[in-house]
């Protein structure tokens, strides 16, 4: 399958996600690997044994992996595909108000009224009217055998075949039709937005993970620089150059970097978890990074073009604008109803009674029916006028959501251009405070030197490694930040990614 570049390439950035092709039909694209991290199919699955929540799986994938699982399994990018999907469906329904509709309708019945206590006395009183001689017994014998005159035991089969068409509905068939595009138009929007979120989720707890895995590599390095520290205070003590109180600083040292090693380790399977759950993936599961810490990319837009490519691309704005004509698709619905209504029918009736010797009649009829609301009491210019106001709301939010987006695109941007600077900053610092430890160390060995020299380079070097370690991932995470709030994670609409992913695997 060709793979769909994305906004970040325009936009001249480098990273993993560049090639990631980001549509549903992505989730036919992943692996053979990740198979075994999938969910269960059953959504209605709760896990009852601790067995099934044990952890078995642990496996490192990259972040184009992590993108193709969550596309797949993410819960919130289902429910906006399925609501996308109803959506159409009430399309579907609307425009079947623009055909006739074709009504048959079958009767039979067998209506037997001298069947009460009542009607029988009323059909002897019959008989002896016609049977004035006739005993009791005899009366008796002609009402069971049905031989009365004007008996009331009728069997009858009816039928009747009914066309009817809507000519003119006042306008609310065509703003029915509206409103159910507008509604497949917003719940198209809301599919893109939340696969942005999904993506941008993604790419956050990636780099969160990656940043809970360096600060374990970091604590470790700095329980190693501990340990080594201690080892040179014992070997000073020994040999009559040191004192007890440098070997206890440095025991006090070690125990306080494996705190911080123990803390780090903690944070490290939260965000491990945390990844799982955007993910989806199975309870077994567990997820480790298999990236390397590297700066995303690069920004070559100026803030003033980032701007405009958030006005531009912000599902947001576009949703709200759906939701307006929606509104005004609405208030014309609602201003039909005092509109007149003209329909066209034609049925063909048959009526045939079974228990008499006369054929089957049947007939037609045709016509045309007028409806008009003249007064109902100003409900339906009151509805309409709800419908202005929600109007005028929707342009109220659209405003204040383009203020937000302004704000968001310029708060991202400060903060690149920021951590941008601090990795610099922070290399520099890196190499300044190795070997600042390797001279301390050296004097410490030499006796010239204290133990508590040692102590603070070992640390400062331990607070650059990871400021600069923590610039890269804030790098990271502002770049990915500033992609979401110009929509750039995506470049296409959905359905134009499906249509062209189609286009090359044909």
């Amino acid at each position: 399958m060709r793979k769909i570049n994305l906004v970040f390439k325009t936009l001249g950035l480098s990273t993993i996600i560049l090639s990631s092709c980001i549509s549903p039909t992505i989730a036919q694209t992943a692996s053979e690997d990740l198979e075994q991290l999938q969910p269960s199919s059953d959504f209605l699955e709760r896990p009852s044994t601790p067995e099934e929540v044990e952890i078995d799986i642990t496996q490192p994938i990259t972040l184009e992996e992590a993108i193709q699982l969550a596309v797949r399994n993410n819960k919130d990018l289902q429910a906006a595909k399925l609501n996308l999907e109803r959506a159409e469906k009430q399309l579907q329904e609307a425009r079947a108000a623009l055909f006739p509709t074709l009504n048959l309708g079958v009767d039979f019945t067998n209506t037997d009224s001298s069947s009460s206590e009542r009607n029988d006395e009323l059909r002897f009183q019959r008989a002896r009217e016609q049977n004035p001689n006739a005993t009791e017994e005899q009366l008796e014998d002609i009402v069971n055998a049905g031989q009365l005159e004007g008996s009331d035991d009728v069997t009858q089969l009816t039928g009747d075949l009914t066309l009817n068409y809507n000519l003119y509905t006042g306008g609310e068939r065509g703003a029915e039709i509206r409103i159910a595009k507008q509604l497949v138009e917003e719940n198209s929007l809301q599919v893109e937005e939340v696969t942005e979120q999904v993506l941008f989720e993604t790419s956050r707890d990636y780099y969160d993970l990656q940043n809970s895995d360096a600060q374990v590599e970091i604590e470790q390095a700095a329980v190693d620089d501990a340990n080594q520290t201690l080892k040179d205070a014992q070997l000073l003590e020994r040999a009559g150059l040191g004192t007890r109180f440098d070997v206890l600083r440095a025991e006090v040292e070690l125990a306080n970097a494996e705190q911080r090693l123990t803390t780090a380790m903690a944070n490290q399977k939260t965000a491990r978890r945390q990844l799982v759950t955007t993910l989806s993936v199975g309870q077994e599961v567990n997820l480790k990074t298999a990236d390397k810490i590297e700066t995303a990319g690069v920004w070559d837009k100026s803030l003033e073009e980032s701007i405009i490519l958030g006005y531009q691309n912000r599902v947001e704005l576009e949703r709200l604008l759906a939701r307006r004509e929606r509104n005004k698709a609405e208030k014309q619905s609602a201003l039909s109803s005092i509109r007149p209504q003209i329909s066209l029918f034609a049925r063909y009736e048959v009526l045939e009674q079974l228990d008499d010797d006369v054929d089957i009649a049947d007939g037609y009829s045709v016509g045309a029916q007028l409806q008009w609301a003249l007064f109902d009491g100003g409900r339906a210019l009151a509805r309409a006028r709800q419908f202005d106001k929600a109007i005028e709301s929707d342009e109220v939010s659209f405003a204040n959501q383009r203020n937000d987006v302004r704000l968001q695109v310029e708060q991202a941007f400060f903060d690149l251009q920021a951590n941008k600077n601090n990795i610099t900053t922070a290399q520099k610092a890196v190499e300044l405070a190795e070997e600042s430890l390797r001279l301390a160390r050296l004097r410490f060995q030499a006796g010239v030197g204290t133990q508590t020299d040692v102590i603070e380079a070992q640390s400062d070097l331990t607070t650059a490694r990871g400021n600069e370690l923590r610039a890269i991932i804030d790098y990271n995470q502002s770049l990915n930040q500033l992609q979401r709030a110009v929509n750039g994670l995506v470049d296409l609409r959905l359905s134009t990614v499906d249509e062209q992913t189609v286009n090359s695997e044909q």
